[in-house]
């Protein structure tokens, strides 16, 4: 993995590109949002000509996943600079308020009130808040925009919900900064899990092999982006080990950080749960004894195949999707015997 410090301001891509320069690589940021299937349509455009414009004007790298039956949301995902990635999300989010069935004027860009939701690694929201939420605070005052942030990841991944709210130029301007912040920052988002709309409700999920988005970079990846790049970090295991198949050499390692208190529901009694985690999902998996930084969250490196990996994340946030529950149901009882 790259140690190289990112640039705070990265620059656009020259003129013509479709997509960031090489040069840029290291001061590529990808923002995800949340859209609706409509909100999509227009994006897209007619045989893709909105998307393919956005790419052509702004110089960023732009798509929506494709449609899941059922599911009525669908990912949106820009990559570029910093500035590029704002920029494009203003056109985007000025392009939908006026597609709307009732838009308002544009002359009248004071009260045009709309929103985006953004898709944070749960790692990463401390950059973005910042201690005492000053952080969130200055970003609102210099934007002018407002800034929501969920308490909950979303199912089955590490990433919860920004919403930011205000004119489209507002929203651009907080998307700036917001990028800023995740350049600045971006080794705290490695080993995040993606949300996929979708995800919990029968639909089969993507595997962090398919490289259209990133998941699976280069060993020694710079990309630096909202969490959702997978990095390998580890080496393939000695011809020596003992073992009656060959050793997998496609390993991985993957950081996440988990509360504090909520270790101790996934270790159990006895370290019962996590080492059936490990069973189950064949991943080695180490936990930091103390919290690495004031966050008071305690980091879990999670080694092995992509597969493997990926089903040990899953089941270590079912384990804490299952305590949370527990948690509110208690708190629930608890209220209801005081009234």
């Amino acid at each position: 993995m790259s140690t190289e410090k990112p640039a705070r301001h990265s620059s656009a891509s020259p003129a013509g590109s479709r997509s960031p320069s090489p040069t840029s690589a290291q001061d590529i940021l990808t923002l995800r949002a949340l859209v609706n299937t409509k909100e999509a349509g227009v994006i897209i455009g007619k045989q893709g000509k909105n998307v393919a414009d956005l790419r052509e004007q702004v110089h960023v790298r732009a798509g929506v996943s494709k449609v899941t039956p059922g599911v009525h949301e669908r990912v949106l995902t820009v990559s570029g600079s910093v500035e590029s990635v704002a920029k494009a999300y203003t056109q985007i989010i000025t392009q939908l308020v006026t597609s709307s069935p009732h838009p308002i004027p544009i002359s009248s860009s004071s009260t045009r009130h709309t929103s985006i939701r953004l898709l944070i690694s749960h790692n990463l929201m401390g950059t973005i808040i910042g201690r005492s939420g000053l952080k969130i605070k200055t970003i609102q005052e210099l934007s002018g925009a407002r800034m929501v942030a969920s308490k909950e990841m979303l199912p089955q991944s590490t990433e919860r919900v920004v919403e930011v709210q205000g004119s489209p130029e507002a929203i651009g301007r907080a998307i700036e900064e917001i990028g800023k912040c995740l350049l600045e920052d971006w080794e705290r988002g490695a080993g995040t899990v993606p949300f996929y709309p979708g995800a919990g409700t029968g639909e089969e999920r993507p595997s962090f092999r398919r490289s259209t988005n990133g998941y699976a970079a280069a060993p020694t990846s710079s990309r630096r982006s909202n969490g959702d790049t997978v990095r390998r970090g580890s080496s393939p295991p000695s011809p020596h080990s003992p073992s009656t198949q060959q050793q997998p050499t496609n390993l991985r390692t993957q950081n996440i950080s988990i509360p504090s208190d909520m270790v101790g529901c996934i270790i159990g009694r006895n370290g019962s749960k996590i080492t059936e985690i490990r069973r189950l999902s064949g991943s080695k998996i180490s936990i930091a004894k103390m919290p690495h930084d004031d966050t008071n969250e305690r980091m879990f490196t999670i080694v092995g195949t992509p597969e493997a990996n990926e089903k040990a994340l899953f089941l270590l946030y079912n384990q804490l999707e299952s305590e949370k529950e527990r948690r509110v149901g208690r708190e629930q009882q608890q209220q209801e015997s005081q009234e």
